[in-house]
């Protein structure tokens, strides 16, 4: 088969598209004909190396894909060849105090495909059968090969940690990428009041479509003091931050008295000023979120199988121009995901 790969970490040009040995299941496990995968900014920090995690080279990237079951290993009872499937990438042991009480993602095993162990941008993946999702005939492949990680991620940040409610007012920063076009989602089908932020017209246009009251050009004016304004000097119940040391401080000043800040992630950076002196006087909330439990999975990809919320699709593109895909990331060009297939099914 074929697949992305790349020998050692570092920019874009160490990533190749070349043959690779084809997979076998073992116990447990499916074989996945891949028909689309997606990028996440998951892939571009793999790719450039993580601190602490030492990866078999050459190393398979990608944690979002979607396919036709190939093969089945021994022990497989979910899934028959011919399935349609899409993958959830949270890999937990299924033993520990966590599991057993269905925080799998608290998990101290925890780990994601295509992060800690080999991933699916490849013609066929080999998958735990526990981490793969049934996908109705009529969902294209595009968007069942680019929704599960970053509408998994953004529905537990909202629904489970920020325990969002009706007539909240909920601000997420960088609505054009994936996880912030799905949380604005979200927050709408719930009934909050959203705010959202992007760097361009079009992105903000894109976020109106997608739920968003309110949208605010942060690169052409503080949002802090945009949600001042447009809220009385009130602030948000909620905001959705993954991107970090960039927009912290000013994302506790956005909050309202006894708000939440939920994030998943820190882009530019995870080592903030912490503000406790605003974090204590208004009684504040900083609360983590990682990726999802399988029960929470079933439930928002029951919601984008059946069209009430969309992965909006920039671009798609074959796995042989992997390395593209890549630098569309990293430069955050246009709005939403960047899905590509394997040559073969172009």
């Amino acid at each position: 088969m074929k697949a992305v790969q790349f020998g050692s970490h570092g920019d874009r040009d160490v990533i190749e598209y070349g043959e690779f040995p084809d997979p076998e299941p073992d116990r447990g496990e499916v074989v996945v004909d891949v028909k689309a995968g997606a990028l996440n900014h998951l892939d571009i920090w793999t790719r450039r190396g993580l601190p602490g995690v030492d990866l078999e080279m050459p190393h398979i990237p990608g944690s979002d894909a979607a396919g036709v079951v190939e093969a089945v290993g021994e022990g497989v009872t979910r899934f028959e060849p011919g399935d349609r499937v899409a993958v959830s990438a949270g890999v937990s042991c299924g033993e520990c105090e966590f599991c057993r009480h269905g925080e799998e993602s608290l998990c101290p095993s925890f780990h994601i495909i295509g992060e800690h162990v080999r991933g699916v941008h490849a013609e066929k993946a080999t998958v735990p059968s526990e981490n793969l999702v049934p996908v109705p005939s009529g969902v294209d492949w595009e968007v069942a090969g680019s929704a599960s990680l970053v509408f998994q991620t953004a529905w537990r940040m909202l629904q489970t940690r920020a325990d969002i409610e009706a007539g909240e007012k909920v601000l997420v920063l960088g609505a054009s990428g994936g996880v912030g076009h799905a949380a604005v989602q979200i927050a709408d089908h719930a009934g909050c009041e959203v705010f959202a932020t992007a760097s361009s017209e079009e992105k903000l246009s894109h976020a109106e479509a997608c739920g968003a009251d309110h949208v605010i050009d942060y690169e052409a004016n503080d949002f802090a003091e945009e949600i001042a304004e447009l809220t009385g000097r009130r602030g948000v119940d909620v905001v959705v931050d993954h991107v970090g040391e960039a927009t912290y401080p000013n994302s506790l000043k956005s909050m309202a008295k006894g708000g939440r800040l939920v994030t998943c992630g820190a882009t530019t950076g995870p080592n903030p000023d912490a503000g406790l002196n605003r974090i204590f006087w208004n009684q504040l909330s900083v609360i983590g979120s990682t990726m999802a439990t399988p029960g929470e999975v079933d439930d928002v990809l029951e919601l984008v199988w059946d069209g009430t919320f969309e992965p909006a699709v920039r671009e798609t593109l074959p796995m042989s121009e992997a390395a593209r895909a890549h630098e569309m990331i990293e430069n955050r060009e246009g709005f939403g995901k960047v899905v590509i297939k394997p040559d073969s099914e172009l």
